[in-house]
C-alpha cells in the first residue's frame, strides 16, 4: 500500500473520530433542550418535543451552505436521520401509518422522520387517524394525492370531520415492481430480465392497491390483458397475499419484495417515469412559520376547506381573494357534500402561512364569503 493511500485512510479515520465527537455533542445539547422544555413545563401545558418548523428550517440551511462534493439533498438526508437520532432521545416517537410492513407510506413516514421513529402500521387510512386521536400514536401518515391519478378521496373525506390538523407533508417519488413466488431455478434466476419476463405467462393474477393498477395500467394491458387484476387495501399486502398462492403476483414496492421474499418479475411498470405520491403528517399541534420573516410566503403552506353558497359564482367569489393579495393557489380539489344535494366541498391549498399577513387576510375575506371554512393546518412544505 502506497505512503498516500495509508494517509488518505489515517485523514479519513482522524475526521470520523471528529464527526462522532460532534454528533455526541449535539445529542447532549438535543437533551438539554429536552430538560429546558420540561423544566417550562406548566400544569395544563403539554411539552411539544417534535417541531416540524424547527427541523424544515435546519434542513432547508443545510442544503444552502452545502459546498459539495455531496449534493444538497443528500446531506439533508444525512442532517434527517441525525436529527431523529437526536429527537429520540428527547421523546421516542411512535408514527402510524397505512400497513402492512413495506407500503410506500411507510417509506414515507421514514423519509420524513427518520429511522429512529417506531412506524406502527395500521390496515386502513380511518385507523391511522383514529389511533392519532386517541393519543396512541404521535402522529400519522396518509397519502393524500398521486401525480398520475389524483387525490385520494377516502382521506379528504375523513379530514372534513376530524380534529386532527395537517402538520407536515412528504413528497416520494413512486416506483413499482411486479413480483410473484419464486418461479425459477438458481441458475435460471441469475439471467436476464428478458428472460424473467417467462414467468409472466404463469400469473393468473395480481393483486395490489387500486391507485397502483391505475398507475400501472398501460403496462398492463399491453403485457398482461387477460389477468385478473384485484384490488386490496396496500401494496404490501397484495405482497403478502402473493406470497401466498402460486399463480398470484402483485404490484409493490422492491422493499415488500424483500420483506416477504418475493422475486421481482418486472421493474418500474408505473406508466408515467415521474410518478409521485404526496403525504401528509396527522397531528394535533399548531405550526409556526418555519421562516423569521413574516413577509416570506414561498417556504409554508396552508390547506383549508371551504363550503361555498350553492349559487352561480360561488367558487369564483372564493378564489377572488387569493388573487387579490397576490398568493398562489397550489391546489384545488371538490368533493360532494353530505349535508345537502349538489353542494361540494373545496379542499385549496395556498402559499404561505397562517401567520403571514396576506395570509391571514386573504383567509378573513374567504371566511366571509363561505357557508363554511375550517383551517386544516398550516405547515413548512416539504424540504425532501
Amino acid at each position: 500500500m502506497s505512503d498516500d493511500l495509508s494517509n488518505l485512510r489515517d485523514q479519513i479515520d482522524d475526521i470520523d473520530q471528529q464527526i462522532q465527537l460532534l454528533l455526541n455533542q449535539r445529542a447532549t445539547c438535543a437533551k438539554k433542550v429536552a430538560d429546558a422544555k420540561l423544566a417550562d413545563l406548566t400544569d395544563d401545558e403539554t411539552v411539544l418535543f417534535y417541531r416540524p418548523e424547527r427541523e424544515a428550517s435546519v434542513l432547508r440551511k443545510v442544503m444552502d451552505r452545502n459546498q459539495g462534493p455531496i449534493s444538497n439533498e443528500e446531506m439533508a438526508r444525512l442532517f434527517r436521520e441525525v436529527m431523529s437520532a437526536c429527537l429520540a432521545l428527547e421523546q421516542p416517537m411512535k408514527i402510524a401509518f397505512l400497513g402492512p410492513e413495506g407500503t410506500f407510506t411507510q417509506a414515507a413516514a421514514l423519509k420524513h422522520f427518520g429511522h429512529s421513529v417506531q412506524t406502527i402500521p395500521f390496515s386502513s387510512i380511518d385507523e391511522v387517524f383514529r389511533e392519532v386521536d386517541a393519543d396512541s400514536c404521535h402522529y400519522g401518515v396518509v397519502p393524500v394525492e398521486n401525480s398520475t391519478e389524483g387525490v385520494i378521496t377516502h382521506t379528504l373525506d375523513l379530514l372534513i370531520e376530524s380534529p386532527l390538523k395537517i402538520c407536515g407533508e412528504v413528497s416520494l417519488r413512486i416506483h413499482h415492481y411486479l413480483m410473484t413466488k419464486s418461479l425459477m431455478t438458481k441458475s435460471l434466476m441469475t439471467k436476464s430480465l428478458m428472460e424473467k419476463d417467462n414467468s409472466l405467462s404463469s400469473i393468473k393474477k395480481i393483486y395490489s392497491h387500486q391507485q397502483s393498477l391505475a398507475q400501472c395500467r398501460n403496462w398492463l394491458d399491453s403485457r398482461l390483458p387477460n389477468v385478473e387484476r384485484i384490488a386490496v387495501n396496500s401494496n404490501a399486502e397484495a405482497a403478502r397475499l402473493a406470497s401466498l398462492e402460486e399463480g398470484a403476483a402483485a404490484i409493490a414496492s422492491s422493499a415488500a419484495a424483500e420483506i416477504y421474499q418475493l422475486d421481482l418479475v418486472a421493474e418500474k411498470i408505473e406508466d408515467t417515469p415521474d410518478n409521485t405520491t404526496r403525504f401528509i403528517i396527522l397531528g394535533k399541534q399548531d405550526v409556526e412559520r418555519s421562516n423569521d420573516s413574516e413577509n416570506t410566503i414561498t417556504t409554508d403552506k396552508t390547506s383549508i376547506m371551504v363550503i361555498s353558497a350553492n349559487k352561480s359564482g360561488a367558487l369564483f367569489d372564493l378564489l377572488k381573494p387569493i388573487s387579490e393579495n397576490g398568493l398562489s393557489m397550489t391546489r384545488i380539489e371538490s368533493r360532494p357534500s353530505k349535508s345537502a344535494l349538489w353542494h361540494y366541498v373545496f379542499f385549496i391549498d395556498i402559499d404561505g402561512h397562517i401567520s403571514n399577513p396576506s395570509v391571514a387576510s386573504t383567509l378573513d375575506k374567504i371566511r366571509q364569503k363561505a357557508n363554511s371554512m375550517k383551517i386544516l393546518g398550516s405547515y413548512p412544505k416539504a424540504v425532501l
